[in-house]
C-alpha cells in the first residue's frame, strides 16, 4: 500500500487528507481541517482526450510510438489518453488504429492508459484541413465500420456539411461514438443539423471552423449558443485566455486538451504529423506556411497557464480531468474503489508525483 497526506482536490470541496491506495484507492481518512502544514495538493489524474504524440513519437507510425508518447505524457501528469489519428489515406488509418488497440489492450509500466482513438478525420472538409494532411474523404459507413472494427474509436471529428455526415453521425450515436464537429466549413445552419443529429462535442474550439459573426454565427455561435461539451488547447497560442473564459462561461462542460504531436518535449525542428512534417519553433508548433500545426503543450503545462489566467483548483480539476471523463462515461476521480490515477501538485501548481493505477511514474521537470 502506498499513503499520500495532502489537501485533496475534489469536486465539491477541498480538504487535508490521508489516502491509501494499491491499483486502486483503498481508503480516504480525513485529517484535521487546521493542520499547520497541509501537504501538497492531490488531484485525480489528467485526462487527455486529443493528443497525437510527443517526445518525437507521432501516433500515426504503430504501437512503438504510441507507447513511447503514453510515457512521454504520463511523465507529465496524464494518466489517460485519447491517442489521436490524422486524415491520412485508409489503409495508413487503419495501420494505426492497430498499433493503438495493440496498447489499449496490453498497457506497458509507465505508461498513461490508452483509453481508444480519437480520429480526427478523415471526413472533414478539405477548406478547413488547418495541419491536417489533404486526405479528407466523403463520409462512408463502409469505411467507418471497418475503422471500428480495428480499435476501440470512443471520439470521431467530422465536418457536418458533408454529404452524408448526417447519417454518419446518427450511426455513430448508436455505437456509443462521441461525435465532434471540427475541421469544418459549415454554417449555422448546417451545424445545427450536425448537433440535431447527435453531433455534441467540438473540436479544438474555434480552430477550423467559421468563426462567429453577428449575422452569421457559423459552427462557433452554434456551440456557445449550445454546446454543453467542447475540447479546447490552453496553450495560450490557439485561444486567446479571454476567449477561453467567454467559452467556459457558454458552454458548461468545457474541458482542456493538449492537441499535443511529436514535437512536444523535443527541441526546435522538424517533426512528423502524420504525411506533413511540421516544426517546433519557441512554444508553438507550425506548418512551413505559419499554420498553427497542433501544439506542444503537455497537461501540467496547461496547469500551469490555467492558473496564471486566474482558475482555481477545482476548476483545474474540472478542466482537466473531470469532465473528460464524465463525457466519456468512465469512472475517475478520488473515491474509495477507484483507479488510482493520481496527481501530485506543489503550492506552485508544479508536477511534484504522479501515479498511473497506483503505480509511482517519474516526473519530467
Amino acid at each position: 500500500m502506498t499513503q499520500l497526506v495532502g489537501t485533496l482536490i475534489t469536486p465539491n470541496r477541498s480538504y487535508p487528507a490521508r489516502l491509501v491506495f494499491s491499483e486502486r484507492i483503498e481508503a480516504l481518512e480525513p485529517l484535521e481541517a487546521d493542520r499547520e502544514d497541509p501537504g501538497p495538493y492531490i488531484l485525480p489524474g489528467f485526462i487527455d482526450l486529443h493528443v497525437h504524440g510527443g517526445d518525437g513519437a507521432d501516433c500515426m507510425d504503430g504501437e512503438q510510438a504510441v507507447r513511447r508518447m503514453a510515457r512521454f505524457h504520463a511523465r507529465h501528469g496524464t494518466t489517460a489518453l485519447l491517442a489521436t489519428t490524422v486524415t491520412a489515406p485508409l489503409e495508413e488509418l487503419e495501420a494505426a488504429l492497430r498499433g493503438i488497440a495493440a496498447v489499449a489492450q496490453n498497457p506497458g509500466p509507465g505508461e498513461a492508459r490508452v483509453l481508444g482513438v480519437h480520429l480526427e478525420g478523415p471526413f472533414i472538409s478539405p477548406e478547413r484541413l488547418g495541419a491536417q494532411p489533404p486526405y479528407a474523404l466523403q463520409p462512408s459507413l463502409a469505411a467507418m465500420r471497418r475503422l471500428l472494427s480495428l480499435a476501440p474509436v470512443r471520439v470521431v471529428t467530422l465536418a457536418p456539411e458533408l454529404p452524408g455526415a448526417l447519417e454518419l453521425i446518427r450511426f455513430l450515436g448508436e455505437q456509443g461514438v462521441r461525435v465532434q464537429q471540427g475541421h469544418t466549413a459549415a454554417s449555422y445552419a448546417q451545424a445545427l443539423a450536425g448537433f440535431e443529429a447527435g453531433a455534441q462535442g467540438f473540436t479544438h474550439f474555434f480552430n477550423a471552423m467559421t468563426p462567429l459573426h453577428h449575422r452569421e454565427p457559423g459552427v462557433v455561435g452554434l456551440g456557445l449558443e449550445r454546446a454543453r461539451w467542447a475540447e479546447v488547447i490552453p496553450d495560450g497560442l490557439h485561444v486567446h485566455p479571454a476567449a477561453l473564459r467567454a467559452m467556459v462561461r457558454a458552454i458548461p462542460q468545457t474541458y482542456a486538451v493538449t492537441d499535443a504531436v511529436a514535437a512536444a518535449g523535443m527541441p526546435e525542428g522538424a517533426y512528423p504529423l502524420g504525411r506533413h512534417t511540421v516544426y517546433k519553433k519557441g512554444q508553438g508548433v507550425f506548418l512551413a506556411d505559419g499554420t498553427l500545426a497542433g501544439s506542444a503543450l503537455t497537461m501540467n503545462q496547461a496547469v500551469q497557464n490555467l492558473g496564471r489566467w486566474g482558475y482555481g483548483l477545482q476548476d483545474i480539476l474540472h478542466l482537466t480531468s473531470s469532465r473528460a471523463a464524465q463525457y466519456l462515461g468512465m469512472p475517475h476521480g478520488l473515491e474509495v474503489g477507484r483507479p488510482a490515477d493520481l496527481v501530485v501538485l506543489d503550492e506552485q501548481l508544479r508536477l511534484v508525483e504522479v501515479y498511473v493505477r497506483g503505480q509511482k511514474v517519474e516526473v519530467s521537470a
